[in-house]
């Protein structure tokens, strides 16, 4: 990846696109349940995104891999999909900017109270 693409963000947008064709093949159901943990995951985001790339790739290759097999959505992430989009992040170790800022600002603090 060269300085313009980072920069711009064009990497992450070839990215993206290319998830959104792969999904495209996918039925309706996991369609459905791909926009929703892409709308979930995108909350546990740092400032760029790029934390994530490698996630939603593991996550589409399980929906494709499922798909193949013929399970239902249901029995490949369970019935609560936002639950497993947190226990995804939490088991991955992200840490949205929300987390580093509060990171920051407990760090701040403690240095005050001389801790």
């Amino acid at each position: 990846m060269n300085f313009w693409e980072k920069i711009t963000g064009n990497d992450m947008t070839k990215e993206m696109k290319s998830f959104e064709s792969r999904v495209r093949k996918l039925p309706t159901d996991y369609q459905a349940a791909w926009e929703e943990i892409n709308a979930n995951l995108w909350m546990n985001s740092d400032f760029t995104g790029r934390n994530l790339m490698p996630i939603l790739d593991g996550v589409l290759g399980l929906l494709e891999e499922t798909a193949v097999e013929g399970q239902s959505v249901q029995e490949a992430l369970g019935d609560d999909i936002k639950g497993f989009c947190s226990t995804l992040a939490g088991e991955e170790g992200i840490k949205s900017f929300r987390d580093k800022w509060r990171e920051q600002l407990n760090n701040n603090i403690a240095k005050k109270l001389g801790k």
